[in-house]
């Protein structure tokens, strides 16, 4: 059976971090939209502070839960503003579902997109229309309950997650900000792409990638 092990975990927090590295420029521009231009910067440190904390305690016997606790504790060290408490939120819940557990099966992966989605939710008090990561992550998540309902294989399922987190983030440019600094624009921050937002489909976007490539090496 196909697993998804804590080795796995480490690996594909090196792809978000590579990917969040990649998106610096863009997140930070967007972020200097309507922001304090540093979201790209928190993004990519975050990341890059997770994954090596996951890569260096490889070795204790960690289970899935393990890690990403300590992906949500480093995260939250190293992610200023709100959005390290969001994602260490998301983490967590992510932890609770997956278990003490150094590997499940790999169909499982997908669990993470509704349980990190509940987290943030329920961090935040976000909703859709907010403009806000929410607008991204909530539409990733109901996409994943439609693909288990109609039996699609991991890897597509991740895949039309990250399609529909892509059409929430780019339907923020319509919205008024309702949370954070741009609110405090009103009117003016209706235009612009909100950068958590962008981030989480990029995110969810390599977490697609990761499972396409996974799934093919080992099938």
């Amino acid at each position: 059976m196909l697993m998804f092990t804590r080795t796995d975990l480490s690996d594909l927090f090196r792809s978000l971090a590579e990917r969040m590295a990649a998106e610096q420029d863009t997140l930070a521009e967007l972020d200097g939209e309507i922001g304090d231009a540093d979201h790209g910067v928190a993004m990519a440190q975050g990341f890059a502070a997770a994954t090596r904390a996951l890569i260096e305690a490889e070795a204790d016997g960690q289970t899935l839960a393990d890690g990403l606790t300590l992906a949500a504790t480093t995260l939250l060290n190293a992610v200023g503003a709100t959005t390290g408490p969001l994602y260490a939120s998301a983490l967590l819940r992510a932890a609770q579902v997956f278990g003490a557990q150094q590997g499940v099966p790999f169909a499982r992966l997908a669990d993470l997109i509704p349980a990190m989605a509940g987290g943030i939710v329920d961090r935040g008090r976000g909703k859709p229309g907010d403009k806000t990561m929410v607008d991204a992550w909530l539409p990733a998540a109901h996409a994943v309950q439609d693909g288990q309902r109609r039996g699609l294989d991991t890897p597509a399922i991740l895949r039309a997650a990250a399609l529909a987190a892509a059409e929430g983030a780019e339907a923020t440019r319509a919205m008024m900000a309702a949370q954070g600094r741009a609110a405090r624009l009103g009117p003016r921050s209706i235009g612009h792409l909100d950068p958590g937002a962008a981030s989480a489909a990029a995110l969810l976007d390599s977490l697609a990638r990761w499972a396409e490539t996974a799934a093919g090496r080992r099938g």
